[in-house]
């Protein structure tokens, strides 16, 4: 038998991830542009809000927005 926690999560669809706080979440991934090493910020859903050029600049700036950086490989 599902607990309700299980049984919240196989009801729970991607657009209602927002309640849960995901909107809270930017992700820094890595990225080559014109030969350089920049790094990309995206927010959680993979909509892409800046590139810029120090990985400590990334997450500095996704907390200046009130979020909270993940690193994506």
């Amino acid at each position: 038998m599902l607990d309700k926690l299980e049984l919240l999560k196989k009801n729970v669809a991607d657009r209602d991830l927002g309640n849960f706080g995901i909107e809270d979440i930017a992700y820094v991934k890595s990225v080559t542009i014109g030969g350089q090493k920049l790094h990309a910020i995206h927010a959680a859903d993979g909509t892409p809000l800046t590139v810029v050029s120090e990985r400590d600049l990334a997450f500095a700036t996704v907390r200046q927005h009130d979020m909270s950086p993940a690193s994506v490989h």
